[in-house]
């Protein structure tokens, strides 16, 4: 058994949040202790409950403190409800997207909304239009009406601008940075309620966003950084490869591609090497049998048909390789200039390619390692963010400061 369950993707999500968000204000050990205490193990209905649950009652509790002028323990109450209405939903990834899905999320932003309106400086929302989609967005300053040196954060494949404030924003602002975080294709409500597919060209999803930013007299228009985490470690170097104005990028992992993880996977199912020159482009009767091993994994399901295939608006999981193919620094790598600091997790799958993408950059650039032993060897180095904050934002105020 894990620290929780041992439903492999109950015991992640609850274990993300605990150590990953608690220092940012993302929940505490008690609260989701006892939260999973209620939860039948591997029943998503029961976990769904007791999350909202939860969530509810932390809202009724912000909302007492608002009533009697306590704005910093409504505030905390409103953001551990945020970041557990996400919990909630987390496990109903999928199209058609399940109404409870609806449900959570919008309870998320609306608790999360609750808190930003409290911060020392409100949070502002914004809408960035991109043809047809509406991106949302917030410019979270560090202090009201001083220029400072902005941070744009980008989300991954299954986090969202309201989990992005814990782990990209709170860190930023603590260091005097503005921060600007906002939800593109195949994210947020972009995803579930206009209902677009992600995209590789960040850099053209990018642009409107940074042209957001400098309508912002407290924005410094040459110290603008962007950063990434997770699936967004390769979305923010992408971006960089076809945005200029920015004056530095963090890759947290620095992921060369999408389909290079997939050949390795096929590789390691055993699929024949003359199958897999022809990647992606593998017909489904020869990938039905690794397919059917994915519906029959709990954790793969999620990952790859309830998140994947929802993601990327595709139907079948060789829809989905061709879909990945083009998530690639293939020719672009020459294309960036700032400065990129490109971090690595021990254990983290997606960190593999680090090196790769660190000895194609012709720029300025600094590989970060994180080991195990810091605590820090796991995805995003989630079990120890602060340490990743420390070497990260020491990286960046120097970077900046020239």
């Amino acid at each position: 058994m894990g620290l929780f369950f041992d439903d492999p993707l109950f015991e992640e999500f609850s274990s993300w949040l605990v150590l990953g968000l608690a220092p940012y204000g993302g929940g505490t050990l008690g609260e989701v202790r006892a939260t999973c205490a209620l939860v039948e193990d591997g029943n998503d209905d029961s976990w769904f409950g007791a999350w909202r649950d939860q969530a509810d009652r932390l809202v009724q509790a912000g909302d007492n403190s608002a009533a009697s002028g306590h704005r910093v323990s409504a505030r905390e109450a409103y953001l551990r409800a945020s970041a557990y209405n996400s919990l909630a939903y987390h496990p109903l990834f999928g199209a058609p997207v399940d109404p409870r899905l609806h449900e959570g999320f919008e309870a998320q932003r609306s608790a999360f909304d609750k808190a930003a309106a409290l911060l020392d400086v409100a949070g502002e929302a914004i809408e960035i239009p991109f043809e047809d989609a509406r991106m949302p967005a917030y410019l979270f300053r560090a202090e009201a009406g001083e220029r400072r040196p902005l941070l744009i954060a980008t989300s991954g494949y299954d986090s969202t601008i309201y989990e992005g404030f814990f782990g990209q924003v709170v860190p930023a602002l603590r260091r005097g940075y503005h921060c600007l975080v906002f939800d593109g294709p195949g994210q947020g409500a972009v995803l579930i309620e206009q209902e677009i597919p992600i995209r590789a060209d960040w850099e053209s999803v990018l642009r409107p966003v940074v042209d957001a930013a400098l309508d912002f007299d407290d924005v410094d228009p040459d110290r603008i950084a962007l950063t990434g985490w997770s699936l967004a470690g390769h979305l923010a170097l992408r971006a960089v490869s076809g945005e200029p104005r920015l004056a530095a990028c963090i890759a947290d992992p620095a992921l060369y591609s999408i389909g290079e993880g997939w050949i390795g996977r096929l590789r390691a199912a055993g699929i024949d090497e003359s199958v897999i020159e022809r990647f992606p482009d593998i017909d489904e009767p020869t990938l039905a049998p690794l397919a059917e091993s994915f519906h029959k994994n709990r954790a793969m399901r999620w990952t790859v048909e309830q998140r994947g295939f929802w993601v990327h608006g595709v139907d079948s999981f060789g829809e989905l390789l061709r879909a990945t193919e083009p998530f690639t620094l293939d020719g672009r790598l020459d294309g960036i200039r700032c400065p990129v600091l490109c971090a690595a997790a021990e254990e983290d799958p997606l960190s593999r390619s680090a090196e790769r993408v660190y000895e194609g950059l012709s720029g300025p650039k600094t590989l970060l390692r994180f080991t195990a032993a810091e605590g820090a060897g796991g995805h995003c180095e989630m079990g120890n963010r602060p340490l990743l904050d420390q070497r990260v934002f020491d990286w960046l105020d120097e970077i900046l400061s020239t």
